[in-house]
């Protein structure tokens, strides 16, 4: 009996103060509680560390050719190669082959601004106006390039040297 009464005054406790939302406030504290939800499962973006890609990847995959090559800081490593048709990076040993995305800006030689491939899409930023001649056929250009991952997070963020050339 005495439970039975110490539910029903808790029922009647738990009910007193909570005043009705209308439809209108109740959909929207719906959306809230959906995009909160929706947030929380999003996980956090996982760095990436792309890799230099040195001569033997060149060879293996046939990179060469006219566009642009980007190296962070102030290294001569390129880590992002892009050219007319197609794009490259190196991310855990493995080298990503890139398409260029046609409705992004155009880079010297053809390359294009962005790059889409499977899990990842980058894009190079360079200073077009501040480049000097480094070489015979080459232009460096003062560069930032971000890599992000399918959920449209940056996962790699640098600044650098794009060099373009033939």
């Amino acid at each position: 009996m005495r439970a039975g009464l110490v539910i029903c005054a808790a029922l009647l406790a738990a009910s007193c103060g909570k005043e009705e939302l209308s439809p209108t406030e109740q959909a929207r504290q719906d959306e809230a509680d959906v995009a909160a939800v929706n947030a929380a499962q999003v996980p956090p973006p996982v760095p990436i560390e792309p890799e230099t890609i040195g001569m033997p990847d060149i060879e293996k995959y046939d990179m060469f050719g006219a566009g642009c090559s980007f190296a962070p800081g102030k290294g001569i490593a390129a880590v992002a190669l892009l050219q007319p048709e197609r794009g490259f990076m190196k991310i855990d040993g493995g080298v990503v082959r890139f398409a260029p995305d046609a409705g992004s800006g155009d880079l010297p030689l053809g390359a294009k601004g962005k790059y889409t491939g499977g899990a990842y899409s980058f894009v190079l930023d360079l200073a077009s106006e501040e480049g000097t001649q480094s070489g015979y056929e080459t232009v460096n250009f003062p560069a930032r390039l971000v890599l992000r991952n399918d959920r449209d997070q940056v996962v790699y963020e640098a600044d650098g040297t794009a060099q373009c050339g033939s």
